[in-house]
């Protein structure tokens, strides 16, 4: 059994925890929130008070936050008191001025920094259905592939540290954006008198139809949002990132901007702790 200080047990941290346990882990949990991990002590993870006391006794330390900072400010502490191989997973979202910092840290400590975001959202984390995009040193992906396993239906490794964040970084330009022209279509469609679903049906099986938009756009159909798979907020925040890697490489991506600014309309409205597929509201007209 493979102790692992498990940091970040929220929408998608907790369910892959849980996972974790399945498949024979030994999860020490933090979270900043601790109500939050609460529940996984019945599952049989160990919760601790502070991230220096879960990490104590383990080889691994994952890392599911929000941003950055926080997974910094707890990485931080967490990694002083790993023993053994000492492998740091760091598989929160936080764009690449955030990985390539998290490896400055790494290196201070001595510690291997495994950078593997996922792809998916709480369903597919629920049933250990996501997607790893690892990247990191060779000689750690032994230790780190049994966590993926675990979490996940399939693990692309994509090069050094650093490598997995660009790509999520890439994925989510293309996310973000299907939601927030969908947003569009749909509510072009209510203002000139057409039902949204004769949109779906008329892209129906073929090479426009989309599962993911027939997802996020019956939520907006039915303005059903309280149940978030990924909060607004959060899919704001990776915009932002978008728009900071474009910055970063010389390129403009205007329309990403454009996405950028309509999440955090719906955001500044009240929206952002619903669904990401909110961003309806920026587009559709007040009644």
């Amino acid at each position: 059994m493979t102790d692992l200080a498990f940091i970040g047990t929220g929408t998608m941290g907790h369910p892959m925890a849980r996972n974790l346990l399945g498949a024979n882990f030994k999860v020490h949990a933090f979270n900043r929130s601790a109500e939050r991990a609460r529940s996984l002590s019945d599952d049989g993870a160990e919760l601790f008070e502070d991230p220096r006391a879960a990490a104590d006794g383990c080889s691994l330390l994952l890392t599911m936050l929000s941003d950055a900072d926080a997974v910094l400010e707890t990485a931080a502490p967490a990694l002083e008191a790993l023993q053994g191989e000492r492998i740091w997973i760091q598989m929160s979202t936080i764009g690449i001025n955030g990985i390539e910092r998290c490896a400055e840290l790494a290196e201070q400590a001595g510690v291997s920094l495994v950078d593997a975001p996922v792809l998916g959202t709480r369903e597919p984390a629920q049933k250990g259905a996501l997607v790893v995009l690892a990247s990191g040193p060779n000689d750690a992906r032994g230790s780190c592939q049994p966590v993926f396993d675990a979490v996940g239906s399939r693990t692309l490794w994509l090069g050094e540290a650093g490598a997995g964040t660009r790509a999520k970084v890439v994925v989510n330009s293309w996310i973000v954006g299907v939601v927030a022209v969908l947003a569009e279509t749909i509510t072009l469609a209510q203002a000139l008198d057409i039902d949204p679903r004769q949109f779906f049906e008329a892209v129906k099986g073929g090479p426009l139809d989309l599962a993911y938009a027939q997802i996020k756009g019956g939520q907006m159909i039915d303005r059903s949002f309280d149940d978030p798979a990924f909060r607004l907020a959060l899919s704001r925040k990776d915009a932002d990132l978008v728009l900071a890697a474009a910055a970063q490489a010389g390129l403009e991506v205007p329309v990403m901007q454009a996405v950028a600014e309509r999440l955090a309309l719906a955001e500044r409205a009240g929206h952002g702790d619903e669904d990401m597929a909110a961003t309806y509201w920026a587009t559709a007209p007040t009644d």
